[in-house]
């Protein structure tokens, strides 16, 4: 069977990682509302990618943030015209349309979502066509203040698709969505998944995207296996919940995962609640990174985890935790590289600690040399 890298898809727009795109469609949607207010029309967006990586989870969070109210639909759901435009009813002696449910009626600020829209039937995708035009169908118009958000798989693989021509093309914005290993640990840490999860795909990024191997199925797997405390007792069962949800390479790397014992490497809690930093930080990270070659991959790991969680918890740290991370910025065997990636983005970090994680004369000196 053919595999992902074997075709030449089609996307339209740049290609950029979760974040950016964030930042694309909240400004887009600034724009849209200004230009609502000079009386001109909204422009709709369309967020292109391969299945599984969390496009739709991108547009609930953009929605969730701004307290935008917030409709979906799927269309390649809808058998007849009637799902999209609604049934027809007589009224006063003249046939009118009566919208579907789905359609909202009050004033925004809200976002309609039309998932994976062209997976839709060719004639669904054409009536979709004067919706991104006018922002209104024959029998229905959505309220003052909301957009349109699409997603879409793309064209030229295995995915089965409705090709879009320039016509309704150009009737949107587009982006694509590509995977990102970083946004995803930092999304992964705000919702709770697995730690040994995160460590696995921040260690082996590379698998993340297959053909069975998705974020979503990864996220799917992550959660079957959390109620384990150790792995290396349960390999068997773990192995048939791999291989009933990602692909074998995915599975295998999983697997050499558990058996160099990475699923024990040292958390974000570790790291900051230290009472004996040599011994519970120091020496523990040298053992599994200061090897031939030296495991940068595992290095960068831990620094993201740490980071992540300084992003995701934002109480204000104590002397002795603030203390442990500036051991942990000054570790000996740590790449300046990665030191000074670390830095960086610890610094714009919204933590209020990092202020006080910066007042190390040692760690500003290193920060200032890297500027």
């Amino acid at each position: 069977m053919a595999k992902q890298q074997d075709y030449n898809y089609t996307f339209y727009g740049t290609k950029t990682h979760a974040t950016e795109v964030i930042g694309f469609v909240e400004h887009i949607l600034k724009t849209n509302e200004r230009q609502e207010q000079r009386a001109k029309k909204r422009t709709p967006i369309c967020i292109w990618g391969t299945h599984g990586i969390g496009k739709t989870q991108i547009v609930e969070q953009i929605a969730k943030k701004n307290n935008y109210e917030w409709r979906y639909i799927a269309p390649a759901q809808f058998e007849e015209m009637g799902d999209l435009i609604g049934m027809p009813m007589i009224e006063d002696g003249k046939m009118i349309f009566k919208a579907p449910e789905w359609v909202p009626t009050e004033e925004g600020k809200g976002i309609l979502l039309i998932d994976d829209v062209n997976r839709a039937d060719d004639r669904i995708l054409r009536g979709i066509m004067q919706l991104l035009q006018n922002f209104e169908l024959v029998s229905w118009k959505l309220p003052k203040g909301w957009d349109i958000i699409l997603t879409a798989n793309p064209d030229g693989g295995d995915y089965s698709v409705t090709p879009m021509d320039d016509a309704m093309l150009t009737r949107m914005m587009h982006i694509t969505m590509e995977f990102d290993p970083k946004d995803w640990a930092l999304w992964a840490e705000e919702n709770e998944i697995d730690s040994r999860g995160i460590n696995f795909v921040l260690t082996y990024p590379e698998i993340a995207i297959g053909d069975r191997t998705t974020p979503r199925t990864l996220v799917q797997f992550f959660e079957t296996i959390k109620d384990f405390k150790n792995l290396h007792e349960h390999v068997e069962m773990i192995k048939l919940l791999a291989d009933a949800t990602i692909d074998e390479n995915a599975v295998t790397s999983f697997i050499s995962f558990i058996n160099q014992n990475l699923e024990d490497l040292i958390t974000p809690e570790d790291i900051i609640e230290a009472n004996n930093f040599e011994k519970r930080v120091y020496e523990p990270i040298k053992a599994v990174v200061c090897k031939e070659p030296f495991r940068m991959d595992i290095m960068a790991t831990i620094c993201t985890r740490l980071l992540n969680h300084l992003r995701v918890k934002t109480e204000i740290l104590n002397m002795d935790q603030i203390q442990n991370i500036q051991k942990f910025i000054k570790l000996d065997y740590m790449p300046n590289d990665l030191r000074m990636t670390f830095l960086q983005d610890l610094v714009a970090c919204e933590n209020q600690s990092v202020k006080m994680v910066m007042a190390d004369p040692q760690v500003s000196i290193m920060l200032l040399e890297k500027m």
